[in-house]
């Protein structure tokens, strides 16, 4: 089963194009620029809760210009 998490990212203004290109580059993601409390939502799809983890410490926080992240991992299931 993948992991998945909508990940809400808080960008310095300056760079936001910048950030949302390199973004956009991270395999398995959807990128969204957005108005609200946060600049960018990102969609992530990795193989586990660890790969997702490891996208986020080495591909996504070391951007310059992100000054802040939230994940919210979610889960599909049969019920």
């Amino acid at each position: 089963m993948a992991a998945n998490a909508y990940i809400l990212i808080n960008v310095e203004p300056a760079k936001t194009r910048e950030v949302i290109d390199r973004l956009n580059t991270v395999s398995g993601a959807a990128v969204r620029e957005v108005l609200g409390p946060y600049d960018v939502v990102m969609e992530l799809e990795a193989g586990t809760p660890e790969d997702l983890t490891a996208i986020l410490r080495h591909e996504i926080r070391p951007i310059n210009g992100v000054t802040n992240t939230v994940t919210c991992l979610w889960f599909t299931t049969n019920i």
